[in-house]
Parts: C-alpha cells; structure tokens; sequence
C-alpha cells in the first residue's frame, strides 16, 4: 500500500536529545574561533580595521573609508555593530573580545533560528509521519523536536561553516538574517507576533548587511508559498502573502534610497570554472548536501501535492537561491553559506526514511573521517613540540618559516578533554542503544566540533603565524619603528587594514600634497605591477628591505626610505 507519506516513526524514534549534551555541543563550536585569535587575513581583518576607524571616529559612519578606499560590501551593519562593541566596551575589555562578542552572539541566534525554523517546518501538516492502525506513532511535538534536533547536528557537521561563521564579517549577519527570514516564514502559520518580527528583522538586516538581492527573492519566494502552501485559511493565507510582500517592497524601497541597487552588480561575472564550484560544493556543505538529495528523492511523491508542502519547498526555494549567488558572486564559498540553514533543514527530513544500512554505513565513514582528522592534527602538533616524529616539524618549517611553537597548558587540557569527549560519543555510538531519528548525525557534528576545536587550541599559533599579518606588520615595524607617519603606495584594503590593526602607523599618500613621511611602504611592484600610480621620483627614495609574509613571500611590501638632501 501507497504510504502517504514515506515517514514512518514510532515513538520510541524521537526520544529527546539531552538539552545539556546539545548546549554543550553548541558551546564548543561557537566559543573556539572567537577567543584568542587574531584577525585572519581577508575580511576578518579588513572588517575589523573599518571598524576601529569609525569608534574612533576617523572615517563617516555611512561613508566608512580605509586608505581612501570604501568596504567591498555595501551593508554596513557588521561594521556599525563592531564599533558600536568598541565603544561600548572601551577601558572594560580588550578590543578585539569587545568586537568579538556581538558576532558570537548572532552565531548562537542563527543557531536558535535554524532549530526553531526546522522545528515549525516538522510541525507543518505535510511532514507529520504515517499514523498507525493501533497508535503508538510519535506524537508531532516529539516528532518536529527531534527533527529539530537532527537539522541543528546537520547545520554544526556542516564543513563549510566553521571559519566563516566565526568571523567579524557581513557574512555572519548575512547567514543570521537569513535564519531569521528562513525561522520567520516557516513558523508563520503557528505563531503571532514572533515570525513577523524575525522576517522584519531579516529582511532589514540582509539589506544593511549588503544582500538586497536576496532580502528580495526570500520575500518574494515566501509571499508565494504564503498563498500555495496554505496551511491556513484563504482569507488569512492571503494576508499572510500581503504582509510578506509589504515588508519585502519596504526593503527594497529603502534598499533603493541608501543606493545600494546602484552600487551592486547585479549581472556579474559568470564565467567560473565548474569543476572548482562542484568540488567547493561537495566539501563545502557536507553532509547536508547527501541527506538533502534524499530527501527529495524519497519525498518526492509529495513534492508537488497540493497545497504545497511548506517544509520542502521553503528550504529548497533558499537553498537554490543560495546555489544561484554561489554562481554570479565572488567568493562563491561566502555565497553558498547563507544556503546551510536551508540544507541542513532538508537532511533533517530524511532522517526519518534512511535505512539501517546507509545510517550505517555514514558513521563509519564519519568516525574514520574525523578520527584520522583528529590522530594528524596531534601528531603534527607533538612534532613541533618535540621533534618526534621529525618529518611533520620539518614540513611545518618548510611552509611557515621562522615560526616558533608555543606551549599552552589550557589549549593542551582543553584538547586533551574535547578528544576523551570524541572517544565517549563513539562508545555511546557504536554500542546498543535505543534508535533515535538523531543519533545518524551525532557523529558528523561531534566530529566537525572536535576537529575544530583542536585547530583552535592545539594549532592556534600556528594558524595564526600563517593565517594573519601579524608576523609581516611586526617586521615592518621592527625596521621603521614608530614614524609619525608612513607613505604608502598601492597597497589593497587588506594591507591597508593590516597596518592599521598591527602598527597603528599613520598613513599618507604619495602626493606633493601630502606631509612629507620619512618612509615609504609599497605592494612590491614586481608581482603586482598594476598597483603602481605614481612613479617614484629619482633620488628622494632608497629601497632598504623587502618583506613578505612567512607563508607566501610574493605577497610582499618593499620599504623605502627618504633620501635626506
């Protein structure tokens, strides 16, 4: 017999997930990242620059410049909320924790919208499992909490999220805002006030975040559903799909006053190498992206169903909307972010249909996957401790020349505890327990968190040391101390930042204009030929040094010095 729905769940499969054991979980993967590292290379670092310049008040809040040059995104948000941190915070916490919190704090709200948003979707008519003759199946509340459970596990053992959620960057409050308008349009059937409030809140903070586009197709994509997949009735669906729309063409609307339209392209380059998209795809979002696949094939008969069925298609509309930015806009990888939410929702539902075997046949993987991970990242890091065994240091020393390891007591213990937790949740894996529509993907969040957090305990130096500016700025300022100011010429908005976080050296273009500065900083000429504007003029400049960064020494900055008459 035809089953109307290919969930079947008895209610023995949606025992809840201790509420300890996923905070727990959700506080390892969100804490490690933001403590104790420096601003990464990118924009991490250009972020944080941007907004030092406007706490200090430096640079127009709504023109923000840096070196002469504008942010490359055009939402200013994430550089209002860190100043705001700054100055908020100034004389209580380091600068860097200060601007570091509010960011932390829109990861744990993503977090809380995607569960919530997932929570709705299983709640929703269409997902609820087969019911039994006899009864005995899982009853909807249980049901959608452990769904709701499985989508979180699924967004966490996301590969792709670690670094960019992290950083304090438009591309975390584009991924907030985005859970936020995903939590609001799919819980709007069930609650008042609440879903209004997140779409308002996502719709506008996609649109200072630098994402017009996408505020503009998540609208007009849930006022569509609003009306198609009813599960209300007609007079309210439709006023549902009313507001939706109000509250989409007002962010447009404002969207078009700040003239962020005008500024953004909207017909970028396409021209990407596909083979680089499809492998960036498969890494970048597994596991989500397998269990999504599979859901749509085993729901597939209940795709098209009328109305339509919100917890497939709501996902899915965001998940190709992020497909579709991953393939007109640079990065590709901080475009197809924003559409993990949206996959891990889809994993979720096909928790429920996956047989023993492949449930199987994924914790094996998984466990050798990030077992082996794990094994390399501690044998790489006692090497440059000890020595032994020599082959990894030396490699380690070859890559990031003149690094020096450090020894931290707290990275150790904490390392040493977040493995003896790997070891107790593949003991709790691997022996007899009850089924649990969840326990598929405890091992791939488990493992993605502990991976993770070894690279930001035991590795953190390292990373550090490769990963940022901070050994080239410190080169730079061992050998002009601290001038009044410097010249500069050709540098981009990531050295412009660099200097700016690492030395707080003054700069000055190379005008006749300017003051006259007694050194000169350009990108080295010999790799980037096209960043030189102004020829230097005979005999007022000597080179004195060339210095490159430890992990790439074409990235180089060439120092001059005045030539005193």
């Amino acid at each position: 017999m035809k089953q109307p729905t290919p969930a079947i769940v008895p209610h023995s499969a949606v025992r809840p997930l201790p509420r300890w054991a996923l905070l727990l979980l959700c506080a390892a993967y969100v804490l490690p990242g933001f403590i104790g590292r420096d601003p990464w290379r990118g924009a991490d670092v250009t972020a944080y620059a941007y907004m030092q310049l406007l706490a200090q008040g430096q640079t127009p809040w709504l023109t923000p410049l840096l070196g002469g040059l504008p942010p490359e995104s055009d939402g200013l948000l994430p550089y209002w909320i860190g100043a705001w941190a700054l100055q908020g915070a100034q004389g209580l916490l380091p600068a860097l924790l200060a601007v570091r919190i509010p960011f932390a704090l829109l990861l744990v709200l993503t977090l809380w919208a995607s569960w919530w948003g997932i929570y709705a979707l299983a709640r929703s008519p269409g997902a609820q499992p087969v019911a039994f003759a006899f009864g005995g199946e899982a009853s909807p509340a249980d049901y959608a909490r452990a769904i709701a459970d499985g989508g979180l596990l699924a967004l966490l053992a996301s590969l792709g999220l670690a670094q960019p959620s992290h950083e304090t960057s438009a591309y975390l409050t584009q991924l907030c805002a985005t859970a936020l308008v995903f939590y609001g349009l799919a819980a709007m059937p069930r609650h008042r006030w609440w879903p209004w409030l997140a779409l308002a809140a996502g719709l506008t903070g996609l649109l200072l975040s630098g994402a017009p586009v996408l505020a503009l197709l998540y609208g007009l994509g849930g006022a569509a559903l609003c009306l198609w997949a009813a599960e209300q009735p007609q007079p309210q669906a439709r006023r549902a799909a009313w507001g939706v729309l109000a509250l989409t063409l007002v962010a447009a609307l404002l969207s078009w006053q700040l003239g962020f339209w005008e500024r953004r392209a909207l017909w970028p380059e396409v021209e990407k190498d596909a083979s680089s998209l499809a492998r960036l795809l498969v890494w970048f979002t597994w596991p989500a992206w397998p269990l999504a696949l599979w859901t749509l094939w085993r729901w597939r008969g209940r795709v098209w169903a009328r109305p339509l069925q919100r917890h497939l298609w709501l996902p899915g509309w965001f998940a190709v909307c992020a497909l579709g930015a991953m393939l007109l806009s640079h990065p590709a990888d901080r475009a197809l972010l924003l559409g993990l939410p949206a996959l891990a929702a889809l994993a979720a539902f096909a928790l429920p249909t996956l047989k023993r075997s492949v449930s199987a046949l994924i914790d094996w993987f998984t466990l050798l996957f990030f077992s082996a991970s794990a094994i390399a990242i501690w044998v790489i890091w006692i090497s440059t401790q000890t020595g032994v065994p020599a082959k990894p240091a030396a490699n380690v020393a070859r890559l990031a020349l003149g690094f020096q390891p450090e020894f931290s007591a707290l990275a150790l213990g904490v390392a040493l505890a977040a493995s003896a937790a790997w070891c107790a949740v593949v003991v709790w894996r691997t022996g007899r327990n009850r089924s649990a529509l969840w326990k598929t993907l405890v091992l791939p969040a488990a493992g993605t968190t502990l991976c993770w957090l070894l690279l930001t305990s035991l590795w953190l130096p390292m990373l550090n040391y490769a990963r940022s500016d901070a050994p080239q700025m410190r080169a730079v300022l061992a050998l002009v101390g601290r001038p009044a100011c410097v010249h500069v010429l050709g540098l981009d908005r990531g050295q412009y930042a660099a200097l700016q976080v690492y030395t707080g050296i003054p700069t000055r273009p190379l005008t006749a204009a300017a003051p006259a500065c007694p050194w000169l900083l350009e990108a080295d000429a010999a790799t980037v030929p096209e960043r030189r504007r102004t020829p230097l003029a005979a005999g007022e400049w000597t080179p004195v040094e060339r210095i490159g960064r430890p992990t790439d020494r074409h990235d180089a900055l060439v120092v001059y010095r005045r030539v005193e008459p």
